[in-house]
This record gives C-alpha cells, structure tokens and sequence, in this order.
C-alpha cells in the first residue's frame, strides 16, 4: 500500500459544507519550497478518524487532552499531553480521546528542509533512527515551550515577509531540536569503533529495505550472508560484532525486522499471505506462517482478522 499523500490529507481535512473548521494548503507555498504546513488541533474537530497507515511527509504534533497514538507494530500509547514525531517510514494512527482536545500539528516534507544548510541531516537524528517511538509524555513547562513555536510559525505562515520561508525553516529546525532535546531516552549517537560501523551499516541496509510497497520484487537480502556479503565481511564476523553491540545475532535481527513488516502489512494492507510471503522473500506460504506463529504466537490469519476488528 502506498503512503498517504499531502493531497489526500487536505481532502480528508478540508472544511466542509456545514462547517468553517478544517486544514487547507497554505496558499502561497511556491514550487521548489517544498511544503510546509501549521495549524492549531482543533481544525481537526469533525475530520474522519485517521487510518492506520504510512504518510508521505514528516508530523509533528502536540496534543491537549487524551488521545491514543497506534505507531508501528507497538502497544498503543495512551496520554493526556501528548508529543508525536512521525516520518515517512513508520506507519501511525492518533485518535483523540475527548472532543476538547487542543494543540497544534505542522506537517512538512524532505524538500522543504532542502534549501537549509545547517549541516544536519534529518534521517541522522536519534529520533528518526529505526526502532526509534517518538512518542511521550510531556510536562506543562515543556509543552508551553513547544507551543510558543507553533505559535510563532503560526504568526510567520500568515504573514506577508518576503523571506518568511527561510525563517519557518528556522523554527521548524528548533522545533526538531527541542523535541530532540526532550526525548526520554535519546539513542547514544554511534561511536567510531569499527564493531559500531559495522552495526550502523547492518541496521541501514537492513533497513533500506523497507517499507514494502508491493509484493514484487521480494526482499534483495534475505540471509545473514546475504548481508555479511554485501558488507564484505565474513557472516561469523557480521555475527560476532552484532551480537557485541547488540545482544542479538544476525539471523534474530533480520527475524525480528521481518516479523514487525509481516504485522505492518496484514494490518495495512489487502495484500493475501500468499503475497506477503511472497515479497518477504519466503519460499513458500506454509515456511512464513510456521515463522509468523513463532514471532507473532498466532497465525497470520487470525492476525489479521483480530487487526481488522480492533480485538
């Protein structure tokens, strides 16, 4: 299934017949200017209920009142101030919990960020790491901190100033920073020991992997020596410095990823077992369902069918 589009967003969002509330395109972003979007959370009240599913473009949202975020293939979180970091990669679904909830969201994608040359990459931040939740609890210093930001990038999307793209870059980057910053349990930044290179490298081509956005062709690295030889090093070295690092051996990494995309997709998706089998790189439908048994502790039949009826 493909990702949720900007377009597809506003349609959802837009304002209705009956009702002034809801989410429309700034009108006056240029071509080249990438997207960039704000607005406080109650433009959101009487929109339909998200879906679970990938979006093409960057949120990050803070949220007044309870909600519940659905992120992954991990137990929902339930708050009362909630802070949510989505990208690309991972699919989300935020339900809100009561009909007063406030906030604010901005929406961007990777081109908006383009023109800045702050020597940060996005993708390298510990919160856009794979196995990264962004999603937490806030205190009330902290959240009213995060809303003067909204604000001002409110203030600024409205405003007539020339130049006023390159700022919102600059308050989207301190955004970023503060969230960063406010991360429960941030991820140690990679050290320069070549068993951590080693790992790094494993974990970004195995991710590189992912999503998967049809059924054919299947997954390029399937095996541990599929990875060792693309990494040019021998399998029980690949072996020995994950196991080091992480605690897990090549084989149980690639496993646990497989498993996480395999419940992504029965949930997600309307591809058969068959299909998904098929672009996980298994031999054959009865090999994955023995595999999904063992990782999920069901078939992926019934899998499916407790995801599609919220048991």
């Amino acid at each position: 299934m493909k990702p949720k589009t900007l377009a597809a967003f506003y349609d959802a969002c837009a304002p209705g017949p009956e009702s002034a509330v809801g989410v429309l395109p700034p009108p006056d972003m240029g071509q080249g200017v990438g997207h960039f979007n704000v607005f406080p959370l109650a433009d959101l009240r009487g929109a339909p209920p998200m879906t679970f599913t990938r979006r093409d473009y960057h949120k990050i949202t803070l949220c007044r009142g309870r909600s519940q975020v659905e992120y992954a293939d991990q137990a929902p979180h339930v708050g009362t101030t909630t802070l949510l970091l989505v990208s690309p990669r991972v699919p989300y679904r935020w339900l809100p919990l009561t009909e007063n909830f406030a906030g604010y969201s901005c929406l961007f994608d990777d081109a908006f960020l383009l023109p800045a040359r702050t020597g940060v990459v996005l993708a390298e931040l510990p919160i856009f790491q794979p196995g990264a939740y962004p999603v937490w609890e806030v205190t009330e210093a902290d959240c009213a901190a995060l809303e003067a930001i909204f604000q001002k990038m409110m203030h600024e999307l409205r405003s007539g100033y020339a130049y006023k793209h390159d700022l919102l870059r600059t308050y989207l980057w301190e955004l970023i920073h503060l969230v960063q910053k406010l991360q429960p349990a941030p991820t140690p930044l990679a050290t320069h020991s070549a068993a951590e290179r080693v790992a790094t490298q494993f974990t970004e081509l195995l991710e590189q992997q992912f999503p998967r956005q049809s059924p054919q062709p299947p997954l390029r690295l399937r095996t541990a020596t599929d990875y060792a030889d693309q990494l040019a090093v021998h399998v029980n070295h690949l072996n020995r410095v994950l196991k080091e690092t992480t605690g897990h051996t090549t084989t149980a990494l690639i496993s646990r990823r497989l498993a996480q995309e395999a419940k992504l997709l029965l949930k997600q998706t309307a591809w058969s077992i068959s299909e998904i089998a098929d672009s996980l790189g298994f031999a054959d439908v009865a090999h994955f369902c023995t595999f999904f048994k063992r990782h999920a502790g069901q078939t992926p039949g019934d899998f499916r069918h407790l995801a599609v009826f919220g048991v």
